[in-house]
């Protein structure tokens, strides 16, 4: 190294780092180093604490040790055969080296290896196995249902094995193979290179290309990796009966066909014999050392996949299946259907015939009143409206979906909307760690309204409203504080010492100075962080120092997070796929998050394969940005809704209740993680009130059924009768996906020789319409309260020739017709936007009557949906009045021709359809401009007084508001009645004020638009 004099005559030696910087670079290193291990222990030991504070640290204590026992065991495989392989290519070198060019090159690098020899096979043995290991551990789950598999007892129609077989021992026989695969690769290529480096192996130097223990070695290796092949070979056979390949119109058909069971299967049979020779003529070479039978066999075996691997198939597929493939492929589309309707538990879905009547006659109206409870409040729209009458408080907030459930009021059970009062940490308080971590902390309180009833001026009709201290109100009394909720996305730090004042946010209330009570939580969820070894762990993990350094942080405090009731099932049962919706009851005198849980394989033999994301997603999902989409968006060919899970929204607790007592997946699990799943026998009967059957499970179903609808073979290979869901004809979703299905109670039609169904039961309904056309095809609904006919599919098939419009072109039948493009004509003035609800199809009287509420929503900040009227229609009528009671008796009125001449809905003539409004838009009225000078002031005053309720809205006068609204009333009542007197038709008559209650004697809902304080 160079040197040089400074001027003190001191030598200088250049580009060799100081003994301080080079302690101070290991310093840092060490430091980084620390920092890493300590980041990767917090949220490791955090995980930990969490797990053991919801009770369920055997779950995390068994993943852990499944995931550490593959990580060694595969890892240190790998790593043998890494260090094994270089190993015995290194001793096996030759003893003399030819002074070739090639030999004289190569030696420079193996005398700069020499001395490091031995760390770098330990090094690279490490590495590779590490990564090995890592890999395998994500298995867990594959080797868990491995070693606790439960019997089926179902059998394949082709290889008669257990249904087990396929679902747990194939994809671990799979994973197995693949990693043995890999191993045999990467040996193979470290000892050639092994080989080369040391002479083994020559390229370019005189003589043999290779020495007899070089060639010893790679023979072996080879001879593995083709026995390998043929063990693939074997289990191809078996992975033919859940393969999947498009089939005709059924997309992702699973299982075999006629092509794979008469020439893949038998070739793959050949082809694992001429494998195994290979294999043994390979082994053979390591004692006699020529390659020549090896090279023949190895030539053999590829051409025998080529010729009958690939070419036999394809003869066959194209001289003997194509030309008569309905009756070659009949048998195979049978075990499809049949497999893929047991896999999806629709296999006792029959359709029935139904009439598609569209004749008026006596008793419709009693008969519709008694078939159904319809829902006018729409759980998708009234969102904004719970927010601005029922939020009271800038830090509450409600989803924008809301949920349907039912509850006794009295000795009437009712469908109910039904939402949560949560938190809201943008809602306008000063947001600072304080505030949000430690000061707001939870919402509070339930707000229901009756899903069936109207409250004056098109407000919901609350059951349980406003702030209730101690939860006492209509459904219940219950603890009202909600710490745990779809909303609550932060952490929170809660509990104090006692005797400690409060400091939480608690609820909101005019008795002192402050406006709002405080309160200190003493539940037993949450994590103690009050230990300054804890409070670092938490510091770290979420990256915030005021953990550490906070004063009001104390002995008794206590660390909530993970709080969506959908993450916390998620967390605690990891084997589970998780139902997008969770959704509130008072149960016993507790807020529950209800959250529906399925078990999932996508290895159930010949059953067709579906993706969840796409099969769960509608209209109302795009809208919501997922939502209610299933988190699992992977494909699966089975599944069931085996567990119902709880999350209480006070302390956090989960409970898995064991829902499907049959289900041979839950119950692999339950072996592999004892304990965590109580019985169904430990659901209480308050909380049996409240489950119901889960809409993700019924959009995946009704997927399917669009096609597995049909059970004939011929029928189905044609595709003649296969439906589609409609697209939701609702402008208020933007028509942008399926029409989602919906919660109600009914009474379904009585089967043909069956007794009538004793009242009311809450179902889950759909609709379908041909695949190619718009017309109704079907009906379908699942009863959706437990008991004995809890999951019972009823299917109505209408004829093919029927004329009954199916939703979409139903919606476009309302939006054209004259009478109703008035009236929304004026409710749209000065800028108000009319948002329809949900489009009910309901079977009476053997026909289709549909009924949708409207909805008008001022354009306004801070406004919200008021039903204002009521569509209907049944056979050749359409009404349009301000309550259902006054639609369903004009609609059904046998003495008053059809709107419109007697057309059929949407001016269509009998057997015709009329296309269907663009998605998203609504067909303009054919209306043009009154003749009628009455009717023409009558709009002019509405005009005026939907405009002054605009500005009053705008300005916050909300008794300007109510009196431009009551103006706004008479005048479309008085246009209505004006047509009618001159005989215009239409669907409006003098009637009480739009959004008027059914029973006006009942109270006045909350008024006005509230203001956020």
């Amino acid at each position: 190294m160079p040197e040089r004099g400074d001027p003190r005559g001191r030598r200088i030696r250049l580009g060799a780092p100081s003994r301080r910087l080079r302690t101070l670079l290991l310093t840092l290193a060490i430091l980084v180093v620390l920092g890493v291990a300590w980041v990767l222990f917090a949220n490791f030991w955090t995980d930990w604490l969490w797990f053991k504070s919801v009770g369920y640290g055997d779950v995390w204590q068994r993943k852990l040790w499944t995931r550490l026992g593959l990580f060694l065991v595969f890892g240190l495989l790998m790593a043998a055969s890494v260090a094994l392989n270089v190993y015995f290519a290194y001793r096996l070198r030759p003893a003399f080296r030819g002074m070739s060019a090639e030999q004289q090159s190569l030696d420079r690098y193996r005398s700069a290896i020499a001395p490091f020899r031995a760390w770098i096979l330990a090094g690279l043995s490490i590495v590779v196995g590490v990564i090995a290991g890592t890999s395998a551990a994500g298995h867990w789950g594959t080797w868990l249902q491995f070693v606790n598999g439960v019997k089926f007892g179902v059998k394949d129609p082709q290889f008669h094995k257990d249904v087990s077989f396929f679902a747990f021992d194939l994809p671990f026989y799979r994973f197995v193979l693949d990693f043995a695969f890999i191993a045999v690769v990467v040996g193979l290529v470290l000892a050639v290179l092994t080989h080369y480096l040391y002479g083994g192996l020559r390229i370019q130097s005189p003589g043999a290309r290779a020495t007899p223990a070089a060639q010893a070695h790679l023979s072996l290796l080879l001879g593995l990796f083709v026995l390998l092949k043929a063990i693939a070979y074997w289990l191809d056979r078996y992975a033919l009966a859940v393969h999947s390949g498009d089939f005709k119109e059924a997309s992702q058909f699973t299982g075999l066909r006629y092509t794979d069971a008469n020439a893949v299967l038998p070739a793959k049979t050949i082809l694992f014999i001429v494998a195994l020779i290979c294999a043994v003529l390979f082994f053979v070479n390591v004692f006699r050392r020529t390659w020549s039978l090896p090279v023949i066999g190895f030539g053999l075996m590829v051409l025998s996949a080529l010729l009958i691997g690939g070419l036999y198939p394809f003869i066959v597929e194209r001289f003997q299946v194509k030309p008569n493939q309905q009756a070659k492929e009949a048998k195979y589309i049978e075990y499809n259907i049949k497999a893929t309707r047991d896999a999806y538990g629709i296999a006792d879905v029959q359709a029935e015939g139904y009439q598609g009547a569209t004749d008026l006659k006596p008793g419709l109206k009693d008969e519709a009143a008694s078939a159904a409870s319809i829902r006018l409040l729409d759980p998708n729209i009234v969102g904004p409206t719970f927010q601005q009458l029922q939020q009271l408080r800038q830090y509450y907030q409600f989803n924008s979906t809301l949920d349907v459930d039912r509850y006794q009021v009295g000795n009437q059970t009712k469908d109910t909307v039904i939402a949560l009062r949560e938190l809201n940490p943008d809602g306008g308080q000063t947001r600072n760690w304080v505030n949000d971590h430690t000061k707001y902390t939870h919402g509070y309180g339930v707000v229901a309204a009756e899903g069936t009833q109207i409250g004056p001026e098109g407000k919901p009709l609350f059951m349980d409203k406003d702030i209730t201290p101690n939860g006492s109100g209509v459904i219940g009394n219950y603890e009202p504080r909600i710490y745990f909720g779809e909303k609550t996305t932060e952490y929170s730090i809660v509990g104090a010492s006692q005797g400690t004042a409060p400091t939480e946010i608690d609820f909101p209330t005019a008795n002192d100075a402050a406006g709002q009570q405080t309160y200190t939580y003493t539940g037993a969820g949450g994590v103690p962080i009050g230990s300054t070894f804890n409070k670092l762990l938490y510091a770290t993990k979420f990256g915030e120092g005021n953990i550490l350094l906070s004063d009001s942080i104390n002995s008794k405090s206590k660390i909530l997070y993970n709080r969506t009731p959908k993450e916390r099932v998620e967390a605690v049962a990891p084997w589970l796929t998780i139902d997008g919706d969770a959704y509130p009851a008072v149960v016993d005198g507790r807020i529950q998050w209800i959250v529906d849980a399925y078990t999932t394989t996508n290895g159930y033999p010949y059953s067709t394969r579906t993706t969840l994301g796409e099969a769960t997603s509608d209209a109302l999902v795009r809208q919501n940005q997922g939502r209610s989409t299933l988190g699992n968006t992977g494909q699966v060919n089975y599944i069931r809704n085996s567990v119902k899970a709880t999350v209480d929204a006070y302390s956090g607790k989960v409970t898995l209740y064991q829902w499907d007592e049959q289900d041979p997946v839950l119950k692999t699990w339950m072996k592999a993680f004892p304990g965590t799943v109580e019985k169904k026998s430990k659901i209480s009967p308050g909380l049996m009130e409240h489950l119901r059957y889960p809409q993700d499970l019924f959009k995946v179903q009704r997927d399917l059924l669009t096609r597995y609808h049909v059970t004939d073979p011929k029928t189905f290979f044609n595709g003649s009768d296969f439906w589609k869901v409609p697209k939701d004809p609702s402008g208020g979703r933007q028509a942008s996906g399926d029409q989602p299905p919906y919660y109600l109670s009914m009474e379904m039609p009585p089967a043909q020789g069956q007794p009538e169904e004793n009242g009311q039961a809450f179902r889950l309904v759909t609709s379908f319409v041909p695949k190619e056309r718009q017309n109704m095809a079907s009906f379908m609904a699942v009863n959706a309260q437990p008991g004995p006919d809890y999951g019972k599919f009823r299917l109505l098939t209408l004829p093919s020739t029927t004329a009954i419009n199916g939703p979409e072109l139903m919606q476009n039948a309302f939006t054209s017709e004259p009478a109703v493009g008035q009236v929304l004509n004026i409710l749209q003035q000065g800028g108000s936007q009319v948002v329809y609800g949900n489009l009910l199809s309901l079977p009476v009287g053997g026909g289709i009557l549909y009924v949708e509420p409207v909805y008008v929503r001022a354009n306004a900040t801070n406004s919200y949906p008021l039903m204002k009227k009521v569509l209907a229609s049944y056979g050749n009528k359409i009404a349009f009045e301000d309550t259902l009671d006054q639609a369903l008796t004009k609609v059904f009125d046998v003495n008053t021709p059809p709107a419109s001449g007697g057309t059929t809905p949407g001016g269509a003539t009998p057997g015709q359809t009329t296309p269907p409004a663009t998605p998203g838009t609504t067909t303009p009225p054919a209306t043009g401009q009154p003749t009628n000078p009455t009717v023409k002031q009558a709009l002019d005053d509405a005009t005026k007084a939907l405009a002054d309720a605009n500005e009053a809205l705008k300005a916050g006068d909300f008794t300007k508001y109510g009196e431009a609204q009551k103006r706004l009333t008479d005048a479309i009542n008085k246009a209505v009645a004006a047509e009618q007197a001159a005989g215009t038709g239409g669907g409006g008559g003098t009637t009480p004020a739009p959004g008027q209650s059914q029973q006006p004697a009942l109270p006045p809902a909350t008024g006005g638009a509230t203001p956020k304080p």
